[in-house]
């Protein structure tokens, strides 16, 4: 009996609750969520919840004399935000749905997938009742359950990525890119019909959009179709496996990172400023990005810089910003990948950048415990010694938590223990068609043996 038999036997002999009750390995804590033999991954995944956390302690911690500098930044580098995060998640989707297509059933697959995606919404609906009831007005429980914040898109885009992936490239290259040339009209659509108090269409506004959005169906739903093409890419060039694969995916990514950059910028340069929804105005309800305008504006340092408004392919959720985020992405991913996966480069600082990309779920969701200690006191000095050491703090806290306590509780713990459940099922599922595989070879064994029987009579 080969190895692999006897583990699936000792799986389905297991109570589930004893089952899950099991020490967990490190490892695979660690590399719940990532794409196994690809290093630069988990590195720009990393390096995308240290920017993130920097942002939003720099946003509540400067005060009124530095805070300039945190609308500058966040406006030019939220390339390495929210976007940059749900194209990873995507591809790891992909990835993970591709290795296992042909080794567990398709229900199996689509079980994991989802039962991972819902977990993570749950987690961002318990994060919404937090969030919009003390940042957004005009809205009260239970209406305060949904919004399309990082993590909600993150656990929706789990489950949109597994059907994109049931289209051919050319489809999902077309629908990527219908969705983002529509969205801007269909929301100012849904904004004016929401104005103008259609119930019908508030509704569809709410669902859409959301009370916060931030990174709202449309058009971020692009990514899911545009990144399972790249992912797949990817899952190729690991099957390959060759030097000769791996500089092909690099060409790829980057070749088609500067056009997507290129074309964004292109099409985006017109100005906007916060206000109405007009051919140089939009509104901050619909597009809370542009508000770090106003924030730009705050500076006194130097009198004579003035911002007349906010390049488009910079504002979060306008066409042409999906469009150079997914450009820009692609060039992070290209740039990572040559350094880290095809010369293999490694030191002290890329392996803990990439520990952080493996905790980032549990990042994401504890930095904002501390995020009200220095409320606007902080000069960029202070700022810049205060954010290091709570980085440092973070990923000790999670070493610790993951070496000595087996992650017990952490989100990365939730998900691994989704997965095992599906590893349990799956299993055994696997065993009962093999059982019922061998109970028809019996039954037709039996009646060939009665017909040759009957013939010889």
């Amino acid at each position: 009996m080969s190895s692999e038999k006897e583990k699936e036997i000792d799986l389905d002999s297991i109570h589930l609750l004893d089952y899950l009750k099991q020490a967990i390995p490190v490892e695979e804590l660690r590399d719940f969520s990532s794409v196994r033999r690809i290093g630069s991954i988990d590195f720009v995944k990393g390096f995308a919840i240290v920017f993130i956390i920097i942002a939003h302690t720099a946003g509540a911690w400067l005060d009124s004399t530095w805070i300039f500098l945190y609308g500058i930044a966040l406006s030019f580098l939220d390339i390495l935000g929210p976007s940059l995060f749900v194209f990873l998640s995507a591809l790891s989707v992909v990835f993970s749905i591709r290795r296992k297509k042909g080794t567990l059933p398709e229900k199996v697959i689509r079980n994991r997938i989802f039962s991972r995606g819902i977990m993570i919404i749950v987690i961002a609906v318990i994060f919404n009742l937090i969030s919009i009831e003390f940042t957004i007005e005009g809205y009260s429980f239970p209406a305060t359950l949904w919004g399309w914040n990082i993590l909600m898109f993150i656990g929706a885009s789990q489950i949109f990525s597994y059907y994109a992936l049931k289209l051919s490239k050319i489809a999902r290259a077309v629908i990527g890119l219908f969705i983002i040339f529509t969205s801007d009209n269909i929301r100012f659509w849904l904004f004016q019909g929401k104005e103008a108090g259609d119930v019908i269409i508030s509704i569809f506004h709410y669902i859409i959009v959301s009370p916060s959005p931030m990174t709202p169906l449309l058009p971020w739903l692009s990514i899911c179709f545009l990144s399972s093409i790249f992912g797949e890419y990817l899952y190729e060039a690991m099957v390959g496996g060759t030097k000769k694969d791996y500089k092909k995916l690099f060409r790829t990514f980057l070749y088609w990172g500067i056009f997507l950059v290129l074309t964004g910028i292109f099409l985006g340069s017109n100005a906007y400023v916060p206000g109405g929804f007009t051919t140089s105005e939009l509104p901050l309800n619909e597009y809370p990005h542009i508000d770090l305008l106003n924030i730009m504006q705050t500076q006194s340092i130097f009198p004579e810089i003035t911002y007349p408004g906010m390049w488009e392919f910079l504002i979060r959720g306008r066409a042409p910003n999906m469009i150079y985020n997914l450009g820009a992405a692609l060039l992070l991913i290209a740039i990572s990948f040559y350094f880290i996966d095809i010369k293999r480069k490694m030191n002290v600082f890329i392996s803990m950048v990439n520990y952080y990309g493996k905790v980032s779920l549990s990042l994401f969701l504890l930095h904002f415990i501390f995020i009200t200690l220095f409320l606007s006191s902080l000069n960029l000095v202070a700022l810049v010694f205060v954010v290091f050491g709570y980085l440092g703090f973070w990923g000790f806290l999670m070493y610790v938590w993951n070496e000595f306590y087996g992650g017990a509780g952490s989100p990365e713990w939730i998900m691994v223990q989704i997965g095992r459940i599906g590893q349990k099922t799956g299993d055994t599922f696997k065993k009962e068609i093999r059982i019922i595989e061998e109970e028809i070879k019996e039954t037709v064994h039996k009646i060939k043996h009665e017909r040759d029987k009957g013939s010889e009579e």
